[in-house]
């Protein structure tokens, strides 16, 4: 036998067996608790941006250090606020009919209806606009209600010394107000009309199937914008700036809104000075105006008693059959609700039908001396 020692073979498989290396944990564990504290951190951050998202900027009031200048009469109201205006007519000292009117939305004391003026000489027809809060230079007010608005009105006939009764015209969104009048002020009123009024889809007293019926004639886009304002008013600012789908198209100023009559008044009509409507912040002046006017209201005006129950005074409702911003079958319904309404209901006409020159005149004869 060859020598003492045992000759053992050894395969490759066996050798690389041997020779490898215990196999490594490459994967990351977080300390205990680590993940749970980011993610919270992570939270944190992101509730914090969306709540500076959804705030809006504060007001540039005019008259302000980093506000626009005063460059128009006003007058201050009990509670310190100041409510520009605009006078026109025959002297109110003077006048034998003396006419509060209201703008509408995105509108200011200097979109008005337009008088001849024959028709002011002849009647003696004075007419104070003014801008509503957070429009124009008027200041704006965080406490505005449905009847603030009326308030409001009453101090500024009684500043200028009105009398104890004065008319009231409102336009679109403006009409919303002359409701709150009638409410609120009916005793101060000598007649009011509406002027293709706003309506709150969710007034009291309007049948769903008809709110349902013209809501859904509404924009996708605003009626999105109408839900926000009444179900979820504190997202109404971020709604309608952000970026990542459309807001409202009437703060755009689509002219999908417009019906073909419109757009004929609307294209032969001065360009408006948007910048000067807006001018202290839209916030404080369309967003509010949509969280008031589509908000919960505590009267539905289609429940309202007659405020001249002795024909002392008059209240006309004007609307057209082809309005696309406010469906006409619930002026018709409001208006059969309220016999004591004189409804006036122009076939073909759309919204902006006041821009017409003779409907001006004709709306106001009818509201003071009974001509249609």
């Amino acid at each position: 036998m060859a020598g003492g020692g045992v000759n053992r073979k050894i395969s490759a498989a066996s050798a690389r067996a041997h020779t490898r290396k215990p196999n490594q944990n490459t994967s990351f564990n977080l300390p205990s608790g680590l993940f749970t504290k980011i993610l919270l951190v992570l939270s944190v951050g992101a509730l914090a941006w969306a709540f500076q998202a959804i705030q809006p900027p504060p007001p540039k009031i005019c008259g302000s250090p980093d506000g626009p200048p005063v460059t128009v009469p006003r007058i201050m109201l009990r509670d310190g606020r100041h409510l520009a205006y605009r006078e026109r007519g025959i002297p109110r000292d003077v006048a034998k009919y003396k006419i509060v009117e209201v703008h509408g939305f995105d509108s200011c004391r200097l979109d008005t209806i337009n008088l001849s003026p024959e028709l002011v000489e002849q009647l003696g027809i004075y007419i104070v606009s003014f801008d509503r809060p957070g429009y124009g230079e008027s200041d704006p007010n965080p406490k505005q209600t449905v009847k603030s608005m009326a308030l409001d009105i009453e101090e500024l006939a009684d500043q200028l010394r009105l009398g104890s009764r004065f008319y009231v015209i409102g336009f679109s969104m403006g009409g919303q107000v002359i409701w709150s009048c009638l409410n609120y002020i009916p005793h101060r009123l000598a007649g009011a009309t509406l002027i293709a009024p706003v309506i709150n889809y969710w007034w009291s007293g309007l049948p769903s199937n008809l709110t349902n019926q013209a809501y859904q004639l509404q924009l996708p886009q605003d009626q999105w914008a109408l839900r926000v304002s009444h179900y979820a008013p504190w997202l109404t600012y971020w709604w309608n700036t952000q970026k990542w789908f459309p807001g409202s198209s009437v703060i755009a100023n689509s002219l999908d809104n417009f019906s073909s009559e419109d757009l004929e008044l609307v294209m032969k009509s001065p360009m408006r000075n948007l910048a000067h409507l807006r001018q202290q912040g839209e916030y404080e002046s369309l967003h509010r105006d949509m969280i008031i006017g589509f908000g919960t209201w505590e009267f539905s005006p289609v429940e309202l008693d007659n405020p001249f129950p002795n024909d002392e005074g008059s209240v006309h409702l004007w609307h057209g059959d082809e309005d696309r911003l406010v469906p006409v079958t619930l002026q018709r319904y409001i208006a059969q609700q309220l016999p004591w309404i004189q409804y006036h209901e122009l076939p073909g006409a759309g919204h902006m039908f006041p821009l017409d020159d003779v409907m001006p005149d004709n709306i106001v004869k009818a509201l003071l001396v009974g001509e249609k």
